[in-house]
């Protein structure tokens, strides 16, 4: 074990006094600290410094405008906006004392070294000698930040480099310096893990540390080989986005984001480093024009992109057609702006085609670099960055998977450099490099002489890395309860599987489901290995005893498969439409009657039938960052899996709380109640409106999750604690629920959803097509036109919502609206 690592690990990893935290510095950083702090639940005080020529309350200005601002943030900063109640603003001069009751300091004020040494003097008297103090720099070197502190002070402190937005940005590096307490260290880095969810990456007090100083380097390795080969600004975008999986902005769409400023602060640390990598990432001369002119990206209204109406475009001579909303790139050789072209480049085009990653790079990396310009910029521009990592090894971090882990969590690479370099074939790309005389990593060849082909191995026991400094593979680092799908495939293997599913045994007696189609859209595939595997009497319902539903994707589940119901409807199918639908619904029952517990653990995207699902699990066990809706009035249909059916049982559990009426032994009273009618009023807005949450937090509000759904900070612990709440209920004598006779409110509340429909169409805010849709919705919600109070059972409603579903497939807009979707991805309003 290295050195770092044997620091970082010797400590227990638990820090139960973590209640309140202080960020020093309210600019766009270090407010969106302390907003997720407040998502952590802890509360947080916020403070700067004190304007010029203020009295009173202004003296907080910076600090509470900061917070102001959070509130209006996109993308948003907080879980929900209640959490910005445990911020409390104020200043570096009136509100000091408050640090007393602070257990975590984070210091993210200006990078600049001077007046973080006079803030941290400042600080020194109101800190208690059991809090822990770090820093959020970005590059500078954490050790000398506090060089003039006492040796009490450098015991609690060392970093923690939080990436921008902190809600959404999954890296933290934490950087111990040679003084910073071990136990501090992992107990703040475990808070961190479990309360923030965040992917934590240790790394040495070197320039940029990690993920810095790899993506910076890329970025102007880029900028450099598009002069050198006379490529445009768009073109390097459309070379460097999704296509080999890095963001799909592309280097200068994601360096306009972040901010020019940022960039080239971040380039000019490289000169702390060594002699080549300074010269490596000098920044060109345009770029330092365009910094003295303040072209800083999006914040300053423009960058290496401008976005300009019609008016503006005239003006400049230019045309206003861009399919990008009018944007405007620049011309770094004129610095001049120019309608931003869409570049084609038929071996990138080609290469789209294939879904995987390793299969995209092998064939863009495979093409002639005397010929085809995409291979000519990205052979030199992926070999030099991997070549460059592998350099890097081990200033900067303890292995190439730390290394990789960065990249991944902090950059969003799908594939960080050295799993990029083993997608396309170590040794084969090495010999291509030697065979042209392009420079080799004596890592690399180390590697290599050493008998290795990759830089991963994949054991039954878990993933292995290789070590150039012991010239073997060791285990790659991971921390307690942290797993994956494939984990779980190399240990224990595939108990069956199809090209949408698979299930695979997780230990303890518990199975997951993995949902693996594309985007995890919901098809025959997925439907079959469900329902089949979850059917009382089955096979499967005796070999284990819980089940999970999730998988490794970036969604969860963006719906039922669009294409596949879009294609018959348009053959005039309607057999295998309704087919379709009875399956749907029969998988959903298989969930929700299963004498097993099922445990849905959606992340990412959730939508329609994907939230189906989950509403009719045992428990759900959701990530926090998680956009969960029943968005199918978006494509003119209805909830058809069985979604409605439930939100209308949540609506009279709810109903029967507030009311204290029961429903069984007085439907007809509990049917008219004002109660059942809010409660159905609430469920019929989130269904009919389409509404998405944009966290688990907000998924609540919208009943879509209860209270008793635990939410997992950390993306990696979803599947261990999805298997640990299967477990617990599992030995706590699980029982599946019976089905279910409820009363509806019928005739009692119909008439009024259908005029708060009316007046949104008389108000022009929805098209005839909604209404249309609308009062479908309305028409399950309260069970038909039914007496107020009947009795009716859940298969009476499912068919409803088959028979509403199947009515508004025969509608042409909601064929339009469909076949709209899949094609741009968004919603039609005809």
């Amino acid at each position: 074990m290295s050195t770092l690592s044997a620091t970082v690990n010797a400590a227990p990893a638990t820090l139960p006094f973590l209640r309140r935290a202080a960020v020093l510095g309210a600019g766009t950083m270090g407010s969106r600290i302390a907003a997720h702090l407040a998502n952590a639940g802890l509360a947080v005080v916020l403070l700067d410094i004190v304007p010029a020529n203020t009295e009173g309350k202004a003296r907080s200005g910076i600090a509470s405008g900061a917070v102001a601002a959070l509130l209006k943030a996109k993308p948003a900063a907080f879980y929900e906006p209640g959490n910005a109640r445990r911020v409390t603003a104020g200043n570096l001069e009136d509100d000091l004392k408050l640090l007393r009751e602070c257990d975590w300091i984070i210091e993210a004020v200006s990078e600049d070294l001077a007046i973080k040494q006079v803030l941290l003097e400042t600080i020194a008297p109101y800190v208690r000698p059991d809090a822990v103090i770090t820093t959020n720099t970005s590059g500078l070197p954490v050790a000398s930040i506090a060089a003039k502190m006492t040796p009490e002070f450098r015991r609690r402190w060392f970093g923690t480099h939080f990436f921008n937005p902190p809600r959404y940005m999954r890296l933290l590096e934490v950087i111990p310096t040679a003084e910073s307490d071990a136990v501090a260290v992992a107990a703040t880095a475990d808070f961190a893990d479990r309360r923030l969810g965040k992917s934590i990456v240790y790394a040495r007090d070197t320039p940029n540390f990690i993920a810095n100083r790899i993506g910076v380097f890329a970025m102007l390795t880029a900028v450099r080989r598009m002069q050198e080969q006379g490529l445009t600004i768009e073109d390097v975008d459309a070379l460097t986005g999704s296509v080999i999986g890095w963001p799909r902005t592309g280097t200068f769409r994601l360096a306009d984001m972040v901010g020019i400023d940022v960039l080239a602060h971040v380039a000019k640390n490289f000169a702390h480093s060594n002699e080549a990598d300074a010269a490596a990432v000098k920044l060109p001369a345009f770029i330092e024009t365009m910094l003295e002119r303040k072209w800083l990206g999006d914040k300053a209204g423009q960058g290496f992109y401008k976005k300009t109406g019609r008016d503006s475009a005239e003006k400049d001579g230019s045309s206003a057609t861009d399919t990008k909303k009018n944007r405007l790139a620049l011309d770094y050789q004129t610095l001049e702006y120019r309608a931003a072209a869409r570049p084609k480049f038929p071996s990138v085009e080609m290469a789209k085609n294939a879904d995987a990653l390793s299969e995209r790079l092998k064939l863009l990396l495979s093409g002639d670099v005397h010929k085809d310009r995409a291979a000519a910029f990205l052979w030199p521009l992926l070999t030099g960055i991997w070549n460059y990592a592998a350099d890097c090894l081990p200033e900067i971090a303890d292995s190439a998977a730390a290394i990789d882990r960065a990249m991944r969590t902090g950059f969003n690479w799908e594939m960080g450099p050295f799993e990029m370099w083993d997608a396309v074939g170590v040794r084969a790309s090495c010999d291509r490099m030697k065979a042209a005389g392009e420079p080799l990593s004596a890592q690399a060849e180390t590697l290599l002489t050493a008998g290795g082909g990759s830089w991963y191995q994949d054991t039954r026991d878990g993933r292995l890395v290789f070590d150039p400094a012991q010239r073997a593979y060791r285990p790659v680092e991971e921390a307690a309860g942290i797993a994956t799908a494939a984990s779980f495939r190399r240990a224990n293997g595939v108990v069956r599987t199809n090209p949408g599913c698979s299930l695979i045994d997780m230990g303890e007696g518990v199975a997951l489901l993995e949902l693996h189609s594309k985007k995890n859209a919901i098809g025959g595939d997925i439907v079959s290995m469900v329902t089949q595997t979850l059917s009382a009497g089955g096979r499967y319902v005796r070999e284990f005893r819980g089940f999970v539903i999730s998988g490794d994707a970036s969604d969860f589940s963006v719906g039922a498969n669009l294409m596949q119901l879009l294609l018959a409807i348009q053959e005039g199918d309607w057999e295998e439409v309704d087919f379709a639908v009875r399956g749907f619904q029969g998988m959903t029952a298989a969930i929700k009657f299963c004498p097993r517990p099922v445990v849905a653990a959606p992340f990412g995207m959730c939508l329609g039938g994907g939230t189906e699902i989950c509403l009719h699990a045992a428990k759900r066990q959701p990530h926090a960052e998680l956009y969960m809706g029943l968005v199918e009035t978006g494509v003119g249909l209805v909830p058809g899996g069985g979604g409605t059916k439930e939100m209308l049982l949540r609506a009279i559990d709810a109903a029967a709380e507030a009311s204290g009426v029961s429903p069984a032994d007085m439907p007809a009273k509990f049917a008219r109640s004002a109660e059942l009618q809010d409660a159905l009023r609430q469920r019929f807005e989130t269904i009919a409106m389409a509404k998405v949450s944009t966290s688990a937090a907000e998924a609540r509000g919208l009943d879509l999750l209860t209270d008793a759904d635990t939410i997992t900070p950390n993306r990696g612990r979803l599947l261990i604690e999805a298997r640990s709440e299967a477990v617990h209920m599992a030995e706590g004598g699980y029982a599946a629920p019976a089905a279910r006779m409820v009363p509806v409110a019928g005739e009692a509340v119909l008439p009024t959803l259908k005029l708060g429909v009316h007046l949104m169409r008389q108000a022009e805010y929805i098209s005839d097509h909604d209404v249309k849709v609308a009062t479908q919705v309305a028409r399950i919600l309260c069970g038909g036109s039914l007496t107020a109070g009947s009795m009716v059972s859940e298969q009476y409603l499912l068919d409803l919502e088959r028979e509403a579903f199947l009515s508004l497939c025969g509608e042409r807009r909601t064929q339009e609206r469909i076949a709209y979707t899949l094609q741009t991805g968004k919603p039609l309003r005809n």
